[in-house]
């Protein structure tokens, strides 16, 4: 593990009203430089815990520092400044539908006050590198759902983020694109961005070789090397 921790959760529970706890008892550290795989079944919580660390909903309990800072202290004012170092790919894209793939991959760069020349060129890179460099002018409900996916993927890495949070980030896309895509995200690592993905595919953990941290009912159930293939598996 990285010497330097860049997300530390320290007995963090999330209870949702009425529901069986998202995360219980979620202790864990992410180094700067890592590239995580967070897996387990659905509602095993790792949604939740993407959530939690992007700051998109607080904990119930426990600590969770980002960047070295308890996010559960930071003011309102302050949050918008950390997500900026956070690129998130969501399990629903949330793609602006009133905006074109171009403009929509620009949003993390025109939050940062890039000059607009600079957006262009940085937004048309990415996209090239996607597939999407011909998609630019196109609205999202124009595409398709793996298209979609990897507007989304774009718009992530477009501003080279410390932190890269990942919901399923290959969940609508053919074999060929998830490893067109992983390997993007795999390169945005060995730039120096860290790197946390939520997945159910058990091939990407076996292609990729990295830490797992497996969670079952909101436990963290496992926490060590790369996944391997059991004999008769």
């Amino acid at each position: 593990m990285a010497s330097e921790a860049l997300v530390q959760l320290f007995h963090v529970y999330k209870q949702y009203a009425g529901e069986g706890p998202a995360l219980a008892d979620a202790t864990l550290e992410v180094g700067r430089g890592e590239f995580v795989f967070l897996t387990g079944p659905s509602g095993a919580g790792k949604s939740t815990l993407l959530k939690l660390i992007f700051c998109a909903e607080p904990a119930t309990s426990g600590q969770l520092l980002v960047f070295g800072r308890n996010v559960a202290k930071i003011l309102p004012r302050h949050v918008p400044p950390l997500r900026r170092a956070i690129g998130v790919v969501f399990q629903d894209f949330k793609l602006l539908p009133h905006r074109t793939v171009a403009e929509n991959v620009a949003v993390p760069l025109e939050v940062r006050g890039l000059a607009p020349r600079d957006v262009a060129r940085k937004v048309a890179v990415v996209l090239r590198s996607v597939g999407l460099e011909l998609k630019a002018g196109k609205f999202p409900l124009s595409l398709s759902g793996g298209e979609q996916q990897r507007v989304a993927v774009a718009r992530a890495l477009v501003g080279d983020p410390a932190l890269l949070l990942a919901d399923e980030p290959t969940g609508n896309l053919d074999p060929d694109r998830t490893v067109e895509v992983m390997d993007l995200i795999e390169a945005a690592n060995a730039r120096g961005t860290t790197v946390v993905v939520a997945t159910h595919d058990r091939s990407l953990l076996e292609r990729y070789q990295r830490r797992v941290i497996a969670l079952e009912s909101g436990r963290v159930i496992s926490d060590g090397d790369a996944f391997r293939r059991r004999a008769g598996s």
